[in-house]
């Protein structure tokens, strides 16, 4: 029976992980045609403005006005400001964190921007998210994965999350309600991306709040909500918060069962979870 059970976590692991691999996949084969329309674009725009100058019409050129490039994934703060376009890194860097980098990673499922570049390391955050089934009050690791904390304070704090539905629900070998896409399609995200944090020794219990990716340093909004503890997953999902209160709504919702759009065990919950809003109290 323990073998039979160990295969079948096995099976169901790997099924999660093939599909976000496709989910990557799909997402990076938007992002090409996404990069293709935008280069179509400038070119008709360098056209365009060339006729203009040989026209001539007496007034000085105008300067064309920017929109943040948001992409697909999450954020944190009050105040929005672009970050340099860098890299992510490989190495993980030490925590509390006390400069983050979120890199443009269009198109955004909702546009809040990026979040800014110097996270408050030293603060102790609780996060409530408000749904129709109840609150969920988790408490948010921000000395153990301060980027990832402060995008996602920053997202709450710009309403990305409301009125969002949690889009995925497995219940077989990984037991997890995962959420924070607007687009509702499991592939939608902030616009931006970053890397990866708290993974050392990383183990996914009942109460784990941890980043859903589709591959290394890729994070961006969405999230997942752990609520059995035999979910074995790899180390590669940034965990960044416990839940406190509310773990029993997530497991009643689980009860019900997912419609198993994705395979046995793995579809949208039957019991739809909406995300009213996201509170962030600051202590």
């Amino acid at each position: 029976m323990a073998g039979r059970k160990e295969r079948q976590r096995r099976l169901a692991r790997e099924r999660y992980e093939r599909r976000a691999a496709r989910q990557a996949e799909r997402y990076n084969r938007t992002r090409r045609w996404t990069a293709i329309g935008a280069v179509c674009c400038l070119v008709v725009a360098l056209a365009a403005g060339g006729f203009f100058l040989f026209r001539g019409n007496g007034t000085g050129a105008q300067a064309a006005s920017t929109t943040p490039s948001a992409s697909a994934k999450a954020g944190a703060s009050a105040t929005s400001s672009a970050t340099p376009s860098a890299t992510p890194t490989t190495s993980p860097q030490a925590e509390p964190a006390t400069h983050c980098t979120y890199i443009a990673d269009p198109p955004a499922a909702r546009n809040v921007g990026r979040p800014p570049a110097r996270p408050n390391y030293t603060a102790k955050y609780r996060a409530t998210i408000h749904t129709n089934r109840g609150p969920i009050v988790i408490d948010l690791l921000n000395s153990k994965a301060t980027c990832t904390v402060h995008s996602f304070v920053f997202l709450a704090v710009k309403k990305y999350f409301n009125k969002t539905h949690c889009q995925r629900l497995t219940t077989s070998g990984i037991f997890v309600l995962q959420c924070g896409d607007p687009s509702g399609t499991g592939s939608g995200g902030p616009g931006y991306k970053f890397d990866d944090e708290n993974l050392t020794g990383a183990t996914y219990p009942a109460g784990t709040v941890a980043m859903a990716n589709s591959g290394p340093n890729t994070n961006g909004s969405q999230f997942f909500l752990v609520y059995k503890d035999s979910t074995q997953l790899q180390p590669k999902y940034t965990p960044f918060g416990t839940i406190v209160s509310g773990l029993n709504i997530i497991q009643n919702v689980a009860k019900a069962g997912s419609d198993n759009a994705n395979g046995p065990g793995d579809g949208h919950p039957k019991k739809k979870v909406v995300i009213t809003s996201v509170t962030i109290k600051k202590n």
